[in-house]
């Protein structure tokens, strides 16, 4: 019968323990506060401060104690001028702390949200104290928010060293440390700050984007897995779980993934535009135009001029109309090469055509055949450009020079883009024939595949 009241006088000891040990705030400075006071208690110092400060508005003892009174109760508004009161006569009254009255003027005025107030006063707390724990977790707390990241990393660091075991200090260090690009010196503080609060998603969230930024996706993933349905995190983590998904060609992954980004409520306008961009190209990857269509002008509806938009309208509308045009520019090899060679076929209608050789490669593919019709005969190579751009004078003079070399009588190079002025001008003499985007496009609109 003794055991389980043993076991129950435990159970107790350690709750209590846990509770007493547990610190409320981050911040040291508030989380030291005196006994709770009653009502009747704390009206009376305020009563009793009052009347000395109305003889004499630099009492010392009287701002000291109202002081207490506002900021241990976190009244940061009333609690900040007593302090900047108590800084100013500082330094000609001995009794007044002045490395504590700058101390409580900032961190009240960061409380306020009153920056320039709050960096100048920790500053000079800082200055007073440069080696005591809160003077440097609070300039390094002000430094962050004031997003002066690189500032901030030595001011936390000297903090930890004082006081490796406090709360929430690791955190701000990675947040620092991320936000300055530092990714591989933000892992550790994440991590640090993830045993401190498991539940702490920004610290999950940045300690993800940190191992993307530094190629560890693979692990990444699965966090950001994890936070898609995260109402604040989870549209981030849907948009980077879709690019992961998309650079391993993964598109159905990646749609999925930026959809749920897209069902989140008050997504940030930067955030939805470029999930719907990506949510375009995985579309677009699965030749599913229209779909990406109805993303990119949900972006110019946003911002007309994001990135390439406009331009990717206009280039997938005209594929769009054209389905051997998109087969030109999105197939596969094989289903290239027999567009390709039916388009030769459909240029020659009144000819016999002698495949003899097809030659692959990363920028253009080459078809060498021989011509036969009642006007001429002769041998020709048909070079082929996917790109949409435009070809200039350096590759026309190497095809030239390829036709000198194989002694073929002609060329014809082709392209979905245009040629430039000086490759036109090359051609002059020579036997050589450009076919740009325009007669490309009637020529494939006379395929059948």
């Amino acid at each position: 019968m003794v055991i389980p009241y043993l076991i129950a006088a435990v159970v107790i000891i350690s709750i209590f323990a846990f509770l007493l040990f547990v610190p409320n705030k981050r911040h040291s400075e508030i989380s030291e506060k005196k006994p709770a006071r009653s009502k009747k208690s704390q009206a009376q110092i305020i009563r009793q401060a009052n009347r000395h400060l109305a003889k004499n508005p630099n009492d010392a003892a009287a701002l000291k104690s109202l002081g207490e009174l506002y900021f241990t109760s976190n009244l940061w508004e009333k609690a900040f001028p007593i302090y900047s009161q108590l800084s100013k006569i500082s330094k000609t009254d001995i009794d007044v702390d002045s490395y504590k009255a700058f101390l409580r003027t900032g961190i009240c005025a960061l409380e306020l949200d009153k920056m320039d107030e709050a960096m100048i006063s920790l500053s000079l707390a800082y200055q007073k104290n440069p080696h005591d724990f809160d003077s440097n977790y609070f300039m390094g707390y002000a430094l962050v928010k004031a997003k002066q990241y690189d500032k901030a990393v030595p001011c936390l660091k000297k903090a930890l060293i004082v006081r490796p075991d406090a709360t929430g200090v690791n955190l701000l260090l990675g947040q620092s440390y991320y936000n300055s690009h530092h990714y591989h010196d933000s892992l550790p503080c994440f991590k640090k700050a993830l045993i401190e609060d498991p539940a702490n998603k920004d610290a999950l969230y940045s300690m993800a984007d940190a191992m993307t930024q530094e190629g560890h996706g693979d692990k990444a993933i699965k966090v950001f897995m994890h936070l898609r349905a995260d109402p604040v995190y989870g549209p981030r983590s849907c948009l980077q779980a879709g690019i992961y998904h998309l650079s391993l060609g993964e598109f159905d992954n990646a749609i999925t993934d930026l959809m749920i980004g897209l069902k989140h409520e008050n997504v940030d306008d930067d955030i939805k535009v470029e999930i719907r961009y990506k949510l375009a190209q995985a579309y677009f990857a699965k030749n599913q135009l229209s779909n990406g269509l109805i993303q990119l002008k949900e972006i110019r509806f946003i911002n007309s001029n994001y990135k390439d938009v406009n331009a990717l309208i206009a280039r997938y509308q005209e594929l769009s109309q054209n389905s051997n045009l998109q087969l030109y520019l999105t197939a596969g090899t094989g289903d290239f090469v027999a567009l390709c060679r039916k388009a030769i076929q459909v240029y020659y209608k009144d000819a016999q055509l002698k495949f003899m050789d097809i030659n692959m490669g990363q920028v253009f593919t080459d078809f060498v055949l021989e011509v036969n019709s009642p006007k001429f005969s002769d041998s020709e190579i048909f070079r082929f450009f996917r790109t949409t751009g435009s070809t200039g004078e350096l590759f026309i003079r190497d095809f030239h020079g390829h036709l000198h070399d194989t002694k073929a009588d002609r060329g014809i190079c082709v392209t979905a883009g245009d040629f430039t002025e000086e490759a036109r001008r090359y051609i002059e003499g020579r036997p050589l024939d450009l076919i740009e985007k325009n007669q490309l496009t009637t020529l494939l609109k006379q395929v059948s595949v």
